[in-house]
Formats: C-alpha cells, structure tokens, sequence
C-alpha cells in the first residue's frame, strides 16, 4: 500500500559525452517499458539535474518485478537495477488466530516483525521417467506442479536445466508453463539434447526440483552400415576469414571404423552447402579458411567409413567472419529501445606506410593434416588495413615459399595444410597493404608435421553395481595419461549375444554412469572407450557379468533418494540440489540409511522446502537423516577399497592390516582465517596421531552460543575435505559460534576436537590482511629447516605484498620473538638457516599489504633442530644412458607411507615434465627432457612417518652440469691424443695412424674410404693396439684410385669417436709424388749412392773444388772424373774412409761440364755438374747495376687476401740497389697498411685493405747509381690496362660498409645487439673473434648471418665474462677486411662500493 520511489543518477562524465534517454522507454519493468500515460497515477517520472526518479504509487503484488533504467551516449550503454519486493500487510492477519490455533494457514508460514514470510511447500505429480527417443523425433518432459499455499498475484519460476546447464528457449527446445503443468518439448532431437534434465520451481527463495534422464538414440542411416552423425559442433577463434570448427566423434561406427568427418559450410541466409575438406579429416578440430568478411556462417559435420557417409550433424550456431575486436564493439552495441542512430567515423588512411613484421608469430595446434599459425598485428601500420603473406621452408634450409601466392589473409590465424608428414617446417610471415609487403617475421621454431595429441588409452576397472530393475551402475578409472578428454562411450551386451548396444549416444563425463533400459534379469557385461579430439580409443576389457535386479531397498538414481514407498523403477519424486550426477565426484554416502528416506542433502544456498519454519513433521524421519548423515564419513573406507579390484593385493594388505590401526586423534587449535557477514573459514593443525595411516578428510561441526549458552551441534559438511581449511555458509550475522573437527583415515573417524573458543560471525572491515594457516616444516637439520605456509583467505582491502617470518626459542618469552627475514618474502617457503643443534624452536608467518603487517599466524608446534641418526638426503643420478632423476630412500616406512615430490614445495601435477617412480623403499623422479622449466627446489616428503623429508635445488648452473653429463653418458666418446695423420715410410709406404688417449681390451675399429667399408688384406696392413692406443694402416703403394677421404671410425663398449682426412686434389698428387720417390730412393740406395750432391766451393788459394759425398761403397768401387765427356786423370788415389770424392781445379772457364761416376759390382752411378751458374756466379762481382735494373719485368698486379700486390722481377737482385714507389705522382709513405719489400728476384708493394683512394697510377723507380728506371701501372681502370678491370679490387672485394661502434660499455644482465651491413661480389665469408680467437655461435651469443649481408650479434644477458675485443672478419677472392669492437661490462653496485671506498681513502 505504500509509495516506493526509485532513484538513479547520471555521471557527470557520462553528461558531458550528452547522453540522452528516450523519454517514453528509458525505464523498464521486467524489461518492458514503463508506459506512464497507460496507466495514469501509477507512475511519476522526473528528471531533476542529473538525479532521475520512478515513484510508483499504492503498491501491491502486481508490482514485485525487477525495475531497469538504461542510459546511453555514442560509446555505449549503461544500466543500473533494482528489484522490488512487496509484502502481505500485517494488519490484514489476525495474530491471535495463530496462537489460537483457529486460522487455518498452514505451518510453512512464519510470522515476522513486519508481517510474514512464506516457505512455500512444492510437490510434483504425474512426473516423467526416464525417456528414450531417436533423432528427429519430438520429445516432450513434463510435470503437475502444486504450490501450497496458493497466494494470489506470486507466480513461480519455471527453470529447466540439462546436465547442471540453464536451458533457454531455441527452435531446438520449447518451454510451457500452464499455471499447474511445466513442459519442455524437444522439436527435433538431436543426441545433444541427451542429458540429465531437471525441472526447478522457484518461489521467491525457496525451490524445489525434479531430474529424469533423456536418452537420444542415432537415427537409421541411409545408407546401411554408414556411420552415426556426429554431434556438438561448435565454432572456435572465429576472425574475418577464418574459423575453428570442433565436433565430437559418434558413438556408432556402422561396423566399420570411421576414416574421416567431411565439414560443410552454409552462408546464413541461404540454402547451398559447400564441402569444406576435399578429403576425410581423422582429428575432431578443423580451421575453415576463405570466409567472406562481415558475412555469417553455419557449420555441420558428416563421418564417413568404407560403407558410406553418414548423416549430417545438427548444425552450429551461426558465427560471424569478423575481427574479434569488432565483434566485441558489436555486442556492446545498445539494447535498449531507441530511435537514433550512432555513426563513427575513421580517420582518413595515412598512405605510404609499408608495415612493419607481425610479432609473437606460433604454432597454436599441429596435426599430420595441418598447422596452424597465430600471430599479432604489427605496431608499425599507419591507419590502413593490413593483409599478410604467410611463408614456409623445411627446417633447416633457407629455402622460403609463399604458402598463399595470390590472395593476402586478413586474419592473424593461418593454416597450412600441404604439408610432408613427419618432415619439420619453419614458418614466418610478412605484412602487406597499398604500400607494399614489409620485411618478414622471426621465423617459428621447426614444427613436425603429426598429431601432437594422441588417442587415449582404454579406461580400466570397469566395475557394475546393481542399481534398479531395469539400470546398473557402471564405474571405471580414467586412462593414463589422458588429455584433453571429451568424454566416455558405454556399451553393453547380453552375456553370450555378441552384440553390443551404445548406452550412451553422448559423451559422459566423469568416471560414473548409470546405464538404463536393461531386462531385468539377463546378465549382461559392459565396456568403455575414451573419446578426446585424437579419436576414440580402443575398448576397455569386458567387465564382469551382472544380472540386472534391483538392489536392496530400490538403488540410487542419479544420485537421488528413492521414495519411501520403495518405488524402484524409474526416477522418484525425491529431489536434489547436487549437478553433474555422473561426475565421479559424487558424495558417498550409506546407501543403507538413505534407502530408508526421501531426505534431501541440499548444499545450495537457497533453502528447500523440507526446511519448514515451526514444522511438526515426522521426527523419526529427522532422525534417520541424522543417522544418514553421521554415518556418511565412516564410508570413506568403502570408497577407497572401490578404486581397486576384487582381490586387488593393495587392498588386501589394507584391509588385513586394518586391524593394526587406529582412527586419528582430534586436530587442534582450530582458529578463524575470514569471517564476512554470512560465512566463516575455518583452519586447524593436523591430529599429532594420524593412527598409523594417512588422514583421508576432515569433517566440522559447528554450534550456535546464545547468551553464553551453546546450542545443538550442527554438521558443516557431509563429504570429507582434504585440505585444512574450510568456508561454512549460511551463518547468522553478529551470531557467536563454537566448532569441533574430527579427522578421518581408512580406520574411521576420530574423536571430535575440543570446541573452539567462541568466535563472532561479523564482517571483518580492517585494511591489513589475516593471518596465514597451515604453518608446518619439514627438512629439519641440525641447523637449518624449511618453514612452509598458506596464504590467508581474508587479504585485506590490497593484495598481499609479501610474509615475514618469526622465530624464537620455545621457553623463551613473547618478547623475544625476532624476524627472520628483513624484506618481505613472495614466496611461501622459507629454508631458516643458521640454528643451534638441539635447541627447540617455534615460528609464525605474518602477511603484510598496502596497509601494513596483519596478525600472525598461529605458532608451530615445537621443533628441535636435529639431524636424526639414518636421515639420507636427496641424491641426483645420471645413469648410463644419460637418464636424469632425483633419488630418494627411506628405511623408516610403514605400510602405508608413500612418497610425495614437491617443486618449489607445491604438487607436481604435471607429469608431462616428470615421470615418478616408487618401489619399497626407494623413490625416483626422472626428468623427461630437463629444461629451464624445470628449475627449482625438488622436494620428497615420506607420509606416515615421522617427518622424513629432504630436498634438492636445480639452478642454471647444476643445470648446466647434469646436461652435460647426461650427453657424456648417453653419448659417450674416446678422447684422442691424436687426429688421424699421414706419413711416407722408408721404402715409400704409406702410414694413417692415430692415438686414443685409452682403450679397454674390447676396443675394435673399422676403416673406411669414401664411404666404403675396407678390410686387412694384400693392400692394407690394419692394427689396434689396445695398450697404446694406437690405431693405424699401411698401404704398400699409393694409387690414382686411391684419391678420397680415409676415416677412422672406434668404438670401446658405448664410446665412439671417428677421425677423417682428406687427400684430394694438390695434396693427394704431393703425397703420391712424395712415396714414389721415396721408394726409387729406397731402391737406389740398396747400392751405392750418392749422400750429398755434386757441389763445389772456392779454397783460399782462389782455387775451385768440386766435391760429393757417397754411401754404401766398398773397397771395390772405383771412381772416374770426366769433363765435358773426357776422362780426367788424377794422380791421387781416392779414400772412401769418409765417403767424400774431390776434385781441385785450378782454372775455371764457362759452359764446362764435369761428371763423377763411381762403378761397384756392375752398377755404375753418375753425378753431372754444369759450370754455367758457377761462371756466372763468379762473375757477378763484376756485373754493374745497371744491367740489374735494365732486366726489370713490368708491374703486375696479383690480388692476396689481404688486399693487392704490385710486384716485378729482375734477373739478379744486390741489397745496393734503390728502390722507391709513387702515388699519383707522389712519393708513398710506407705504414703497417702499405709496405715493400723483396722476396727471392721479385720486388713488391702490398697494399692491404684497398679503398677507392687507393685507385690511380703506381710508378717504381729504380736508381742504379747513374739514372733511374721506371715501370708503371695504372689501378683506375681508365687508362690501356683497362682490358683487365682492377676495379673488382675496389668494388667487389669484401668489406664492412658500417654499423658496428668502436666501444661498447653495457651494465650486466642487459641484452646486447649489435649489427652492421657488409659488402663483396661473391658473397663474403663472414667469421668472428674474441680476442683474436676463433669465436662461434652458442647459447649465449647468437652470430646470424642474413641475406648475404646483413651480420648480427645478440647477447640476451651479458656478464663481466662476455668483456673484450671482439672482430668481424670478411672475406672474398678480393680481399679481406676485419672491423673491431670493445665490449665492457660493468657491475653498478661494484662500481658504488669502490667510489665509497676511494671516497673514505681521500678522507
């Protein structure tokens, strides 16, 4: 009866962007406009600056409704929202009445300071059953609902859910509500629509539900032994041309396995299909390319096997070729009813921009199909549009092709498809617009074309329970390793048919589904099969056989209580808030009790009907839920015996030696860590007897105190937690409360804890956070621990910044405690170090924000810091084959510890980095690929003992170690003394040989030339000398054939090494050269021969004597001299003592010829010496200068590697002849770049590094004493030399055009790049040093080499050791050149401390 007025007012920023309403309609009502002139006096509307108001006069039912008002400018809408409620008047109530028992309203009503509020009582009649149906057949659900009391003008809420999910209206589903009857119709069903339904009536805060499950069966094929349709397909990270289209595979495969799914593609508006993939896809993802920008799609899927094609799936729901950023602007678009129209306008595009390159280009998904590339829009585009060309080339290779050669994408989404199986492909991409195509991206690390997913693995432990009549309970474990699971298929078969009927027809998650529309009494079996994106997998074993009868008192459906008449068959009338009844994560209750009631266990906030103010139902009832109830924890035994098999000796062992453990002792110090106006969070410390197993949950208890005077103790959950903190709802505010906590394991639940002291439910208002929970250490040493907490569940009004830890001794007083830590700690761990042996501590963890340090934790029980005798630490191990893993042993285990490894001290759940391996007592974690990921503090913690724990920390540099070694182990090699070498023995025998440093008695080698295979035999002498090391073979004589490369190729156990040498070429044709003389050499000197050849020398009588030395000479040899063919007679005879032979000769005349020749058993041997060049010599004295300088060649020029030489040769050369060079007519200054000199007869000027100033006319001038000689060459090429072109030495030759600096000085830890151009006609060789050392490219340093002439050097994290001199080489058959750059790396803080210290030292 009252007037109610509304009020909303306008942001002033939101007036000055002129907003504007419609007068008529910018105030709604359940979101239908308020028409004011329709009702005249009901409604006010005023608009008073800014502040708008509704008035609604002399409320009654008809005005409960949820009121709107909606304001909107260019940039958008805004709404703001507020629901009125109004009640009975209370004067319309006689009270008396009620306590006189005379008014007949019912007991659901309670009376109030300010009238009633009603709890309304929801009954369902005429309800359906479990429903069975085929695709495109309409179906329909439906309920009698009856509402008592009946109040006028208060209409329920019908809402309908399939699998926990609101259902809404569609051309799919249809919703009716009569006022007595609910329904729901199923137009065309499809196997999407097979689910669980539930039908929710809500009254205001109270509702009541009902649940059936729908099956939807394939239709028949119409094509015999064609494939079910596919089903669920759904449009995935759509963009202008491009989307992601997923399906789920089908139960029913025909009897032929599936090959393929072909996608289509509809235009909405249109009726024309066109096939998407020209041939079978296997993968259940497929990116659609080629959509039209701005238009709308619809998507279905068809399986195809070797019978045929199967129908089509229901289609997609439509989605839209745009931008994601314009769609988003789409759906922000107003909604509310107005007249206007909002045009926004660009600015005009800026031309003559070329793009910059896309960056953060990846590989979003990879299959043997397709690879799919993702990347962002450059920063550098103007305000034009952008298109992209995508590139690819084998891994590898620098061999780019343009994937899409003639039309740009507009999407940053690409996929390829085309693509080799098993080969690995780079990708990059370029931009494009008006301007042109910009330079391309970083290119994607090398991708193998596969399946990176692969099909699971069968499901395990299919175990069936009966359950009713006509269905039965089928549980399994989930398969290892599963990922990204859809779902599970059942099947079901008469035992002894052989044919086999899906149960399901859509994928069930969870590891839990009851199997309906059964015979009651056939015996059937039952399997699964796991389904993700990859595949479906195989089938898991057969279960054993069940026959199907009820079980006692009825079963459970869905998990949903029977009624109390025992109705069996069928869903019952009993109601559930719980969602997703198939998930495995289903409370467990005893089934016994709750057969014996229609209770209800409802978790969620609103409450049900059953809750009835003042009620005087049926207390046996009550009680038999409470009996339910208390009885749920117990059961965690049953469940965990259920996760193994039948005989399983797991559990077995557990249940012989049940009778040799305990039930836990009561946790303690239970403590509030939040409290808000409705609801508190409870922690507490684990029992210090967990009764020789693990504790499985806790369960609370929680009791109001009223006036000092506690109530009746309530429970707060009926499923056991894990954790030890826990948020119980729906609490009263500024109620006092106390709690107890009793822990459970495989034994049962414990004794409850104490009650806690008094606590206030009351909103907590302060700025600094709570305190952290869950305070506990492990890794207690003599000296040291690791302290570990959780963070608080109230954290203050800013995020928590950090912990500080406090420690004290445990006897000594509050007063003493001190911080650990001065700045505050961002992790949750702590390693204290720095105890004293034997002495007990205690510590507390305080959180700390914006506001400051809130209150601490609570303290730790005591510790006493100690080695204990038999602790063992965690050891790392690389085995043989280069395996990494983290060992760990305990001897202190009962039967029931396991081992739990920790990184960082947080579970390891990804096991993609991990494999864990446990037996006895030993536990191992091995690394699969150890990486940067894995770095961190590895921890293994031994359950049900007494704290046996220890803990291991990978940083870069032990990282670095175990890599390492691990390629050491894996690839094991024999390190060489030496490489494998050559040598030409005595007789001309040719000798490969090398040296390992060490080889065992099993060491073995094999040789190989040119790739072939070569054995010991006539031509090849082999030997391995195992106590040596020495390998070698020798060759009797070397052959044109035997041109090529020889490798020496070891191998002792694991350890390999091979070494190679190439004689090709010049090399090859020396060292053949080399042996055959060699061996003539042997063979002639078997006789007499000559040591020393036939030379001559001048006496100090000016006398010349000629002179030989001969070896292998007897008694018999007899010596002759001859000149020019006439014998000499000597008068002395010859003494072989020395084997030197002389002949003095007094006068000496030109063009005279003397021969010695020696004869010893028929074998004559013969030494010629010609005078000519002794003449000569002799008279050279004599010889003037000027005929040296008139014997001068002309200038040549040769190009050297570095850079050009001009040279010329004379006849003879004397040290007293003068040389000089000039320059374009001036005299050259001689410098480390340009020198001169003479090397044998041949008279140079080398200039190294050649520039173009280097170019023009270069004279040497020769100066005999009397005049000068000139010869001249002229480098421009413009003068008659022109015929060779010399400018190839300038232009062509290799060199640095710039970019490099000459000093660089970096702070440490900051990333250097340095790059520069360089230049060369061939392409130059481009080679780095470091200190004037070779220096090549590693994980630290990258040295790129791009398109022939762009060079780049990146350090992403320099240090003090990446300081020095650091050289660019290039080279081409030009010349080469060298550009040099400093690198320093300082330390700031270094840098500080030594200012400080030098400032003290002046001081």
């Amino acid at each position: 009866r009252a007037n109610v007025q509304i009020n909303s007012e306008i942001s002033s920023q939101l007036i000055t962007d002129q907003y504007w309403f419609i007068p008529s309609n910018y105030l709604y009502k359940n979101n239908v406009p308020i028409d004011v002139q329709a009702h005249p006096g009901k409604y006010t509307i005023e608009n008073r600056y800014g502040l708008h108001s509704l008035e609604i006069s002399t409320c009654d039912f008809d005005d409960i409704a949820q009121y709107r008002a909606s304001a909107m400018n260019v940039k958008g809408e805004i709404s703001a929202y507020a629901s009125l409620v109004v009640k009975r008047y209370k004067g319309e109530i006689d009270a008396s009445h009620l306590h006189a028992g005379t008014f007949s309203m019912p007991l659901s009503l309670g009376v109030t300071p300010h009238g009633f509020a009603s709890r309304f009582e929801i009954k369902f009649i005429d309800k359906f059953e479990v429903m069975f149906g085929r695709e495109g057949e309409t179906m329909s659900l439906g309920c009698t609902v009856v509402i008592s009391p009946d109040i006028k003008r208060f209409k329920p809420d019908i809402e309908w859910y399939r699998n926990g999910v609101l259902i809404t209206p569609s051309k799919w589903v249809q919703m009716h509500w009569t006022g007595e009857r609910a329904s729901l119709t199923l137009t065309h069903a499809n196997k999407e629509d097979e689910g669980l339904y539930t039908l929710r009536v809500v009254m205001g805060e109270y509702y009541e539900e009902y649940s059936g499950y729908v099956f939807v069966r394939d239709a028949d094929a119409e094509i015999p032994g064609a494939p079910g349709a596919p089903l669920d397909v759904q449009c995935l990270d759509a963009n202008k041309d491009y989307v992601i289209v997923s399906w789920k595979q089908p139960a029913v495969d025909g009897g032929n396995p599936i090959l393929g799914y072909f996608i289509d593609r509809c235009e909405v508006g249109t009726t024309h299909w066109t096939q998407c993939n020209e041939t079978p896809v296997k993968f259940a993802r497929f990116p659609v390319t080629g959509l039209i920008e701005g238009r709308s799609y619809i998507f279905r899927v068809r399986a195809v096997n070797r019978a045929g094609v199967s129908l089509p799936s229901r289609v997609s729901e439509a989605v839209a070729a745009l931008d994601p950023a314009d769609r988003a602007r789409l759906r922000s678009h107003p909604s509310a009813p107005w007249t206007g129209q909002i045009i926004v306008t660009e600015e005009e595009p800026a031309e003559g921009v070329i793009p910059g390159p896309p960056t953060d280009l990846q590989v979003i998904e990879a299959t043997k199909n397709y690879v799919v590339l993702s990347w962002k829009p450059p920063g550098q585009r103007g305000h034009e549009g952008i298109m992209y060309f995508v590139e690819k080339c084998i891994a590898g290779t620098e061999d780019w092709q343009r994937v899409n050669t003639e039309i740009p994408v507009k999407s940053p989404r690409f996929a390829v498809f085309d693509l080799s199986e098993g080969k690995s492909y780079c990708f990059r991409v370029r931009c494009c617009n008006s301007a042109g195509i910009g330079e391309p991206s970083e290119a994607t690390e090398a991708t193998v074309v596969d399946d990176k997913l692969d099909i699971p693995k069968p499901p395990g432990r299919i175990m069936p329970t009966r359950n009713t009549d006509t269905s039965v309970v089928v549980t399994w474990t989930e398969p290892p390793d599963a990922k990204e699971l859809v779902g599970y298929y059942i099947e079901s078969s008469v035992v002894g048919s052989g044919h086999w009927e899906p149960c399901n027809n859509n994928p069930v998650k969870g590891t839990r589904f009851i199997c309906h529309g059964l015979v009651n009494g056939e015996k059937y079996i039952f399997r699964v099969r796991a389904v993700n994106a990859a595949g479906l997998s195989e089938f898991s074993q057969d279960s054993e056989p069940i026959e199907v009868q009820a079980a006692i008192g009825g079963g459970l459906l869905h998990g949903v209580c029977p009624e109390l008449s025992g109705k069996a068959d069928g869903l019952t009338d009993c109601t559930t808030s719980w969602e997703g009844m198939h998930e495995s994560s289903q409370p467990i209750f005893d089934t016994d009790a709750l057969l014996k009631c229609n209770a209800k266990f409802n978790r969620d906030p609103l409450p049900s009907s059953s809750d009835k103010l003042g009620s005087t139902g049926d207390n046996n009832l009550k009680e038999m839920v409470k009996d339910a109830i208390i009885s749920a924890p117990q059961k965690v035994i049953a469940k965990q015996a259920s996760k193994s098999r039948p005989g399983d000796p797991l559990t077995m062992e557990k249940v012989k030696k049940k009778k040799d453990i305990a039930a836990p002792s009561p946790p303690y110090d239970i403590t509030v860590l939040e409290s808000v106006r409705d609801s508190m969070v409870l922690g507490w410390k684990q029992p210090k007897a967990t009764g020789g197993t693990e504790i499985t949950g806790y369960y609370v208890n929680y009791r109001e105190v009223i006036g000092g005077v506690p109530g009746k103790w309530r429970e707060a959950n009926i499923k056991a937690i894990s954790e030890r903190a826990y948020r119980i709802e729906n609490l009263k505010e500024n109620m006092v409360y106390q709690f107890q906590v009793a822990a459970a394991n495989l034994a049962g639940v414990g004794t409850p804890s104490l009650p806690s002291k008094p606590f206030k439910c009351e909103e907590w208002t302060i700025a600094v956070p709570g305190p952290p929970h869950d305070v506990t250490y492990t890794e207690v040493r003599k000296d040291s621990l690791v302290l570990l907490w959780k963070e608080p569940v109230y954290t203050g009004r800013s995020p928590i910044a950090g912990y500080y830890i406090d420690m004290k001794e445990t006897e000594a007083k509050e007063e003493h405690w001190r911080s650990v830590n001065e700045k505050p700690l961002q992790k949750k761990f702590l390693k204290i170090a720095g105890l004293t042996e034997g002495v007990s501590y205690v510590f507390r963890v305080r959180a700390t924000n914006q506001a400051g340090v809130g209150r601490p934790s609570d303290i730790t029980d005591p510790v006493v810091a100690e080695t204990r005798p038999g602790t063992k630490e965690v050891v790392v191990n690389v085995d043989d084959d280069g395996v990494i893993s983290l060992n760990f042993e305990c001897d202190q285990m009962s039967p029931n510890s396991k081992f739990v490894w920790s990184k960082n001290y947080e579970p390891i759940e990804d096991d993609s980095r991990l494999d864990i391996d446990s037996k006895g007592g030993k536990s191992k974690a091995i690394f699969k690929n150890l990486g940067e990921d894995d770095l961190g503090i590895y921890s293994c913690v031994v359950t049900d003992t007494d704290g046996v724990s220890s803990g291991y920390t990978i940083d870069e540099e032990e990282m670095k170690r175990l890599l390492a070694l691990s390629h050491e182990r894996k690839f094991p090699t024999i390190p060489l003394a030496s490489e494998l070498a050559v040598e030409i023995l005595e007789k001309g025998e040719v000798r490969f040989w090398l040296q390992a440093e060490k080889l065992s008695g099993n060491a073995k080698a094999n040789f190989v030339f040119n790739d072939k295979e070569i054995f010991n035999g006539e031509k090849y002498k082999m030997k391995v000398d195992q106590r040596t090391g020495l390998v070698e073979m020798i060759m009797d004589k070397l052959e044109d054939k035997d041109e090529g490369t020889y490798t020496f190729q070891l191998q002792d156990g694991k350890a390999t090494n091979q070494s190679s040498l190439v004689l090709i070429g010049d090399v090859f044709k020396k060292l053949r050269d080399e042996a055959e003389f060699q061996r003539k050499e042997w063979h002639r000197k078997q006789g007499p021969h000559f040591v020393d050849q036939l030379g001559w020398e001048v006496t100090d009588e000016c006398n010349v004597m000629l002179k030989c030395k001969v070896a292998n000479i007897k008694k018999e040899t007899h010596i002759v001299w001859y000149k020019d063919d006439r014998e000499i007679m000597v008068d002395e005879e010859h003494d072989f003592k020395d084997g030197v032979c002389t002949l003095l000769i007094s006068e000496v005349s030109d063009c005279e010829r003397y021969d010695l020749v020696f004869q010893q058993n028929k074998q004559k041997r013969k030494w010629v010496l010609k005078m000519e060049k002794l003449t000569r010599r002799l008279h050279f004295e004599m010889m003037t200068e000027e005929i040296i300088t008139l014997s001068a060649t002309d200038l040549k020029i040769q190009s050297t590697a570095e850079g050009i030489r001009l040279y010329s040769f004379v006849t003879y050369y004397v040290d007293d002849l003068r040389v000089g060079w000039v320059h374009n007519d001036t005299q050259i200054r001689y410098t480390d770049r340009v020198k001169t000199g003479v090397t044998g007869e041949q008279i140079w000027l080398q200039i190294n590094e050649p520039t173009p100033q280097d170019k023009g006319k270069y004279t040497m001038e020769l100066f005999d004493g009397k005049t000068g000689h000139k010869k001249t060459v002229d480098l421009s090429g413009q003068g008659r030399l022109t015929k060779v072109n010399y400018a190839h030495f300038f232009s062509d030759r290799a060199r640095v055009l710039g970019g490099l600096p000459d000093v660089v000085t970096i702070q440490e830890g900051k990333a250097l790049n340095l790059s520069c151009t360089v230049w060369g006609d061939p392409t130059p060789e481009v080679s780095w040093l470091k200190n004037e050392k070779s220096f090549v490219s590693d994980a630290n340093c990258i040295l790129k080499f791009e398109a022939g002439k762009n060079v780049s050097f990146t350090i992403s994290a320099v240090s003090t050791h990446d300081s020095g001199k650091y050289s660019l080489v290039v080279k081409n058959k030009y010349g080469t050149e060298t550009s040099d750059v400093t690198v320093s790396v300082f330390i700031p803080e270094e840098e500080q401390e030594n200012n400080n210290e030098n400032k003290k030292t002046k001081a």
